[in-house]
């Protein structure tokens, strides 16, 4: 037992039917309908790997799809075989999820076996309008299909979903109530590396934050600076950009134009909070690039405003980041600090990325746009910890209560 949490080492899962909660929801390529990175799956599959090799008559559940709600909602079908070929080893899949089919192939499933069942965001239960609607306590969850369905096949639930640890949906905190429940491989060491950047990072602590998604840069970032968690945070992309607005500076139209239009302009107020609280922690950038003519050029802050799009940070701001990095104790990054993706725009994200991975400190990375931009740049070897969560990073970085570590931690009080 870890952290009041049961792990794979506290159960004999031999012969036993382990229903295990995954998150392989990965990103899809439209024009294929492949799967374009797999850095969760591959996560998981030594949790899946040990469950399997010892002996565990083992049923997957996952979700893929974000917040779209059935826009986006594809069938985790792909996702069996890709999880299959990193094995080694058949993993079986069923286009159901508690149905009669679901149920008849768990019951199928002999010593080792593995069963992907189809996406639980199928079921209208498992959708974040449900949860944010109803807002159903544990013991709810516990009575709704998918648990009532699937719980009496199982012998021991096995969370393994980090990415997922904040929401609060059947599949995720259900099963705790009327099963022995354990974490899995990934969600321990997820739990275990996110404390110790949380509770004891060595010092200088050093975030850098960016991205587009600026929700979670912003909670995660007053709550880092009020609890010391974080010595100093570096910003860029529009978390630097709402900043600068917030400090007073004219970025220019179609930048400002752009924020207004993704809605994000009440974060120039929290901005401003920050600010007044945490200016001699917070660095905003210096400079930045524009594409004019279809080349990359650069703008100082004092040259603001500028008539281009703002789509990176420039030299100058780089190379200061670069050297604030060198000289951390621990670095962690959330958000890329520009447009990551194209030659002309990559540099700023690009730099600051290699200087995380050449630091000798201990350094951190989570985040789906994160992640794709080590990706692109061959980094993934050279850091110490890549996080596989984003909202939940956040939350937990935040100090948030998380609803499925409660439900793990519940269940041991329950069973033991």
């Amino acid at each position: 037992m870890k952290y009041g949490i049961h792990t794979l080492d506290d159960f004999d899962v031999a012969g036993k039917v382990v229903l295990c909660r995954v998150d392989i929801n990965s990103p899809i390529d439209p024009a294929t309908g492949g799967l374009r990175d797999t850095t969760r799956i591959r996560g998981c599959a030594p949790t899946v790997r040990e469950l399997a090799d010892s002996g565990a008559r083992l049923v997957l559940l996952s979700h893929q799809g974000g917040d779209l709600e059935y826009h986006n909602y594809t069938s985790t079908e792909p996702h069996a075989a890709v999880l299959g070929e990193l094995l080694g080893r058949p993993v079986r899949f069923v286009d159901d999820v508690c149905g009669p089919a679901a149920r008849a192939a768990i019951g199928s499933l002999g010593r080792g076996d593995i069963l992907l069942l189809d996406n639980v965001r199928f079921l209208g239960e498992e959708l974040t309008l449900f949860e944010t609607k109803l807002n159903l306590t544990p013991h709810e969850q516990a009575k709704t299909l998918l648990v009532r369905k699937l719980a009496p096949l199982g012998e021991v639930f096995v969370c393994d979903a980090f990415a997922a640890v904040h929401r609060s949906q059947p599949s995720l905190v259900g099963f705790e109530e009327v099963l022995p429940s354990a974490m899995g491989r990934l969600f321990e060491r997820e739990y275990a590396s996110l404390s110790h950047l949380r509770e004891d990072p060595s010092r200088p602590s050093v975030f850098v934050l960016g991205g587009t998604k600026i929700d979670d840069a912003f909670l995660m970032m007053r709550s880092v600076l009020r609890d010391g968690v974080a010595d100093v945070v570096l910003t860029g992309g529009l978390v630097g950009q709402i900043m600068l607005i917030a400090a007073g500076v004219d970025i220019g139209a179609p930048s400002t134009e752009l924020i207004k239009a993704r809605n994000l302009w009440p974060w120039v107020d929290a901005s401003r909070e920050i600010l007044a609280d945490f200016a001699d922690r917070t660095v905003l950038p210096l400079d930045f690039a524009v594409v004019r003519d279809g080349r990359r050029d650069e703008v100082t802050r004092a040259a603001l405003p500028t008539a281009e799009l703002i789509v990176d940070i420039g030299h100058a701001t780089a190379a200061s980041y670069r050297t604030t990095i060198a000289a951390a104790g621990t670095v962690f990054v959330n958000g890329p600090l520009g447009v990551y993706e194209n030659p002309e725009t990559e540099y700023g994200t690009r730099t600051v990325w290699e200087a995380i991975a050449a630091t000798p400190a201990y350094s951190a990375l989570g985040g789906g746009d994160s992640i794709a931009a080590m990706n692109r740049f061959g980094l993934a070897e050279r850091l110490d910890y890549v996080c596989t969560a984003g909202g939940g990073m956040v939350r937990f970085l935040s100090g948030e209560e998380l609803p499925v570590v409660t439900a793990l931690k519940g269940a041991v009080s329950r069973f033991g």
